[in-house]
């Protein structure tokens, strides 16, 4: 990836023939080995940061005018800290094969006539005759270093750089999700959208299991587009060429989840179950309970009024050592009623799209990426005022 990050911007490559020590780092451009002057005058060693902003694969263009620094504040030769470089105290989360680099602030020198650098080069160039040039004088200390890292730190997941993750500085955050295994079992609406969501997180594998073809009224309730060589197909096949592109360990199985399943649901860490089908549900619950795997469980109940619809959503956390006491209460249906073959089950495309929110916000507060002030097990949603109330704790009517 150094290579063609170099290869393909020529503003990067300028740097590396000029024997700037750069490397790539979680989406940044390090420049290593720039001397400057400490407050005490003597010779000190930094670095320089700048995000890169990813245009595709492998070309990168600037994310503004400033830069970050690993290092003290840089001095002149009066013994003063050099003026007009603004900025303050920041960090930049890197990987820990930059844990060399400890960013401590960030600099915002604007060119006064231009505006904006020209590209990577022109911004290196300048931040260095500010910052070395008191150390270069003094000391005849050399930036050009030639000293290169010849790999980029990338997710193992992504088939495209994380930058969103990186703009944000919130890769300590996502990186509580990377050893998860998770399973969706249904591709519905909700498990749909529950899958649009997921794939752009960094959890190790998702499977997903839906035994049912995709239709055109699939399309009303289902993220994304709408490809007429799609209808007829099974939803399992139509998301996984959908999302092939995006990442890797992703497998989807057109097959149904049931007590017999166990096979497929090896080495699983977390399950979302989004089926509308209480027998099925039943079954599914007591295999994910037998098998110690914590999961969230959705359900839509929509009714029609005279004035519009009106109805609720649910999202129901089964912790792991709980789940077998909570399916006693009754939560969620887990039996076929007499009607049910006659139940008119209506589903709206932005409900679907809420419910799976709140179960992949619930899921990441699990994990520790969301705060979680209030631990809730059971989460009901109205729509007609769109108010929601949870519950936390069963203990008392568990027993």
């Amino acid at each position: 990836m150094y290579q063609k990050l170099v290869s393909r911007n020529p503003d990067l490559g300028r740097l590396a023939d000029k024997g700037y020590a750069i490397a790539f780092d979680s989406n940044c451009l390090i420049v290593r080995d720039i001397p400057y002057l400490d407050q005490t005058g003597s010779l000190a060693w930094g670095s320089l940061v700048a995000k890169l902003v990813f245009i595709d694969r492998e070309r990168v263009e600037q994310d503004d005018h400033q830069v970050y620094f690993a290092g003290s504040p840089p001095h002149g030769l009066d013994g003063q800290a050099i003026r007009n470089l603004g900025g303050g105290p920041a960090t930049i989360q890197l990987s820990a094969s930059c844990s060399d680099i400890v960013v401590e602030r960030s600099f915002s020198n604007k060119p006064r006539i231009a505006g904006r650098f020209a590209d990577f080069f022109d911004k290196i160039e300048s931040y260095v005759a500010i910052i070395a040039g008191p150390a270069i004088e003094k000391y005849a200390a050399n930036p050009f270093t030639f000293r290169a890292c010849e790999t980029v730190a990338e997710h193992p997941v992504f088939k495209f750089q994380d930058t969103l993750t990186s703009r944000a500085q919130i890769s300590d955050l996502t990186a509580k999700l990377e050893n998860d295994i998770v399973a969706i079992i249904g591709l519905g609406g909700t498990g749909g959208h529950l899958l649009d969501g997921l794939v752009k997180t960094p959890v190790r594998e998702i499977r997903g299991f839906d035994g049912d073809r995709f239709h055109v009224h699939t399309s009303f309730r289902s993220p994304g587009r709408l490809d007429e060589r799609e209808l007829g197909q099974f939803k399992a096949d139509v998301y996984r060429e959908r999302y092939a592109h995006f990442r890797h360990g992703l497998t989807l199985k057109p097959i149904y989840i049931d007590e017999t399943s166990r096979a497929e649901l090896e080495e699983v860490t977390f399950a979302f179950v989004c089926v509308d089908k209480g027998s099925a549900r039943a079954a599914i619950f007591a295999l994910l309970a037998k098998l110690g795997i914590p999961f969230i469980d959705v359900g839509m109940g929509l009714r029609r009024k005279d004035d519009g619809l009106a109805g609720m959503l649910r999202v129901t956390h089964y912790p792991a050592d709980e789940a077998l006491a909570m399916m006693r209460l009754g939560l969620a249906e887990l039996s076929d009623g007499p009607g049910d073959l006659y139940r008119n089950n209506i589903q709206i495309g932005e409900l679907n799209a809420i419910n799976a929110a709140l179960a992949l916000v619930r899921y990441k507060q699990v994990r520790g990426f969301y705060r979680e002030d209030a631990a809730y097990k059971h989460l009901l949603f109205a729509i007609n005022d769109l108010s929601s109330v949870g519950e936390t704790d069963f203990d008392a009517h568990a027993a």
